[in-house]
This record gives C-alpha cells, structure tokens and sequence, in this order.
C-alpha cells in the first residue's frame, strides 16, 4: 500500500464537503481538535502519574527482614 498522494486527499475533501457540506466541516474540524486536545492531556497525565509512581518506588528503602526470618540467638550453658 503506498501513501496517499494529491489526488487522493483532494478526492477525499470533496466527498466529505458533499456528506457534511461546507458550513458543517468547521464545526467538525473544531471538535476534532477539542477531542484531540483532550487526549494528549489526558496521556500527558496518566503519565505523570506512572513517573510519579515509578520516582516513590525507587526512594523506598529496601525492605527490612521480618522478625520471623532472624535465626534465634543461641543461649550458652555456662
């Protein structure tokens, strides 16, 4: 499949401004834009939020051994 030339996308125009007509397409422009305005907001946050994660799991302090995991200290017989 090759990419669309000229020809191709003017074609295209044409068959969307008989569908919507010319008074419509502003419209549909504009909320296409709004949508994808939306969109990169809504990544841009989501991946803040996964470097904020990501940040507070690399300050943890490696996990200290549970109480159970100690060997008992041994007791002399003196």
């Amino acid at each position: 499949m090759g990419s669309l030339g000229w020809p191709e996308i003017l074609l295209i125009v044409l068959v969307i401004i008989l569908l919507f007509g010319a008074k419509k397409i502003p419209e549909i422009a504009r909320s296409l834009r709004l949508g994808l305005h939306e969109f990169r907001r809504s990544t841009r946050e989501i991946t803040s939020e996964f470097e904020a994660i990501d940040r507070e799991l690399d300050q943890e302090p490696a996990a200290e051994p549970h109480a159970g995991d100690q060997e008992p200290a041994k007791k002399s017989d003196d």
